[in-house]
């Protein structure tokens, strides 16, 4: 796929996406959502990629929904360019995968992802600007940058499956306060609100960005890491910390046989960096995936 809507850069093992559209404060299209999960497919496949950083062109990280269809946004049914398909009455109906949320599609897919993906929020972040951050793992903003969970201001409701994200990354009572307001408000209040890890100033927000992601690549197996962080959120869904204990048990025998393992304690006793032989494309261990794929409908 050729990209028109963002650029995809890998250097030294870190993947970069950026939102590309900056005359237009890089507003979110079906264009965009389409090339940033292929993008993200991309990721998974090559074994070289390590980490993701995910940040925009221009002042704006994302500045929401494109709305240049006017009062037609959010109205699939009444879309130049919907499906001909739907109920009796020429809509769409909830079942259809015509209707699907395309933020959702993309946040679904960055929750998917075996990489960790950190988003370095350079500037404005709304609506899905903000919602799509959610399934990357950890936010480092600009002190320029600005969120906002505008859905009620809209007449809609929050998407890109952030009742399940935010409420579990700031906790409920901060969560219902930021989507009932739905006003905009600055990094220094979503440090606080733990909705992003660090503020730095923007000149070194590409910098710090990247030096976590060095951190990562440099230090750790990719195999631990992609199965740490499905085991992490998946595990945000159990109902009993048996349900962890058994993934973590599994997976410490199988790693415990690996390469990896081995390579990791001797790396550390001859104090010298190590050279992880494993590959997410090939090594993932017989158990993986141990959760049924959800499908819409």
């Amino acid at each position: 796929m050729a990209y028109e809507q963002i650029i995809y850069d890998v250097k030294d093992g870190i993947a970069t996406i950026t939102l590309n559209r900056p005359e237009k404060l890089n507003a979110f299209t079906g264009t965009m959502m389409a090339e940033m999960i292929d993008a993200f497919d991309k990721i998974d496949a090559d074994d070289d990629v390590r980490a993701v950083i995910v940040t925009g062109a221009g002042r704006a990280f994302c500045a929401g929904a494109d709305l240049s269809a006017g009062a037609k946004t959010f109205d699939y049914d009444n879309r130049s360019d919907r499906p001909d398909k739907g109920s009796g009455q020429g809509g769409l109906t909830y079942e259809m995968e015509e209707a699907r949320d395309g933020g959702g599609r993309l946040t679904l897919r960055i929750f998917e992802c075996l990489k960790p993906v950190i988003a370095a929020v350079n500037g404005p972040a709304v609506g899905i600007g903000s919602t799509m951050q959610l399934a990357m793992d950890i936010r480092i903003a600009s002190d320029t940058a600005r969120f906002g969970f505008v859905f009620a201001r809209r007449g809609i409701v929050p998407e890109a499956a952030s009742s399940f994200f935010l409420p579990r990354v700031v906790g409920i009572s901060q969560a219902l306060e930021w989507c009932y307001s739905g006003r905009v408000f600055d990094a220094q209040e979503a440090l606080n609100g733990k909705l992003v890890k660090q503020v730095v100033p923007g000149a070194d927000l590409l910098a710090t960005a990247n030096a976590l992601a060095r951190e990562i690549a440099d230090n750790t197996a990719p195999v631990s890491v992609a199965l740490t962080r499905q085991m992490l959120w998946r595990g945000l869904g159990m109902s009993h910390p048996m349900d962890a204990h058994k993934i973590d048990s599994r997976a410490i025998l199988s790693r415990g046989r690996s390469g990896d393992a081995k390579e990791g304690v001797t790396s550390f006793l001859e104090k010298r960096q190590p050279s992880y032989p494993d590959k997410v494309s090939a090594n993932m261990p017989d158990y993986f995936p141990w959760w049924e794929e959800q499908k819409y409908g």
